[in-house]
């Protein structure tokens, strides 16, 4: 009877270790560590619109967003305010993506940085969805939609890397 009990007392610690070294092999991403809400888009009917949103980095790592795309346009980029000689803010896409920080929320806002659809595939109507994804550094991705809304700020001007200037 002992040499059972031995016997099971060894299988259960053998199995808790063997569960323990698997799970210490696990790997998170940068998108495990992102929590996207208030997600929503400028109603536009045609050309370009903003979306914006709250991104939470719930690690404890920094992840860098370096691309964004969406089946609502043709392109979709990650944009930054700067000054511009000669006038006061325009947008332009951020050269090297946005990092959010460990432990900290950035917030995509009318004026500030934003994802900027590009060449819309079709209107954009208050109350429908836009789908989006994020793309890391680390070669992973965060799915999330956006609510479409009425607003009627967010016309900045555009400076695209070919220097031609677009309302937004």
């Amino acid at each position: 009877m002992k040499k059972t009990l031995l016997c099971t007392a060894s299988v259960a610690v053998a199995t808790a270790l063997f569960a323990t070294a698997c799970g210490s092999e696990t790997t998170t991403t940068s998108a495990d560590a992102v929590v996207v809400a208030d997600a929503w888009v400028k109603a536009s009917d045609t050309g370009m619109t903003g979306a914006f949103a709250e991104i939470e980095n719930t690690g404890s790592d920094d992840v860098h967003i370096v691309g964004a795309s969406s089946p609502s346009s043709a392109s979709t980029e990650l944009h930054e305010m700067v000054s511009a000689e000669g006038t006061s803010m325009v947008m332009q896409e951020m050269g090297d993506g946005l990092v959010v920080p460990a432990g900290t929320t950035h917030t995509l806002a009318p004026g500030g940085d934003h994802l900027m659809l590009m060449d819309l595939a079709e209107p954009l109507r208050p109350g429908s969805t836009v789908s989006f994804t994020l793309e890391f550094a680390d070669g992973s991705t965060e799915e999330f939609t956006a609510q479409v809304r009425d607003f009627a700020g967010a016309q900045e001007e555009y400076v695209p890397a070919d220097g031609a200037a677009h309302d937004g």
